[in-house]
């Protein structure tokens, strides 16, 4: 049996864009080995898309999925996590948010990829129906 593809390396340098979020991970976000919990960077990710969705459909949004997350490297107590949020398409009540986080250690300028996914909200009015919401600007 062959050996399954290795995972290509992580870019070298975060998105040319500004940073949707920015956070330094604390003690309470780790395990006691110190590396941050999984759950921790995925809800800063989510917040990250949550924000793109409610400026882009001018209103409440919900998460209503999230695809193909993976771990590609630790991230430690101390260190600053950048997460970039872009939309990538909208439907007629969804939009899908392309979120990719970034570590920095504290004391240095070096930087690594360590996850991404594709998360995906429904525009939703304040009865909780889904609503329609703006469609994305060309060129965008």
């Amino acid at each position: 049996m062959a050996d399954a593809p290795a995972t290509p390396p992580a870019p070298a340098t975060p998105p040319a864009i500004a940073p949707t979020l920015r956070v330094t991970t604390m003690p309470a976000d780790a395990n006691p080995y110190g590396d941050i919990f999984g759950g921790w960077l995925m809800s800063q990710m989510d917040m990250a898309a949550g924000l793109v969705a409610a400026r882009h459909s001018a209103g409440r949004a919900v998460t209503i999925a999230v695809d193909g997350m993976e771990f590609l490297r630790p991230v430690f107590v101390g260190d600053e996590v950048s997460v970039f949020a872009s939309l990538v398409k909208v439907g007629k009540t969804s939009m899908t948010i392309e979120v990719e986080a970034w570590r920095r250690d504290r004391h240095s300028s070096a930087t690594d990829k360590v996850t991404q996914a594709r998360f995906v909200f429904v525009g939703i009015d304040a009865q909780r129906v889904p609503r329609a919401v703006p469609p994305m600007e060309a060129g965008a």
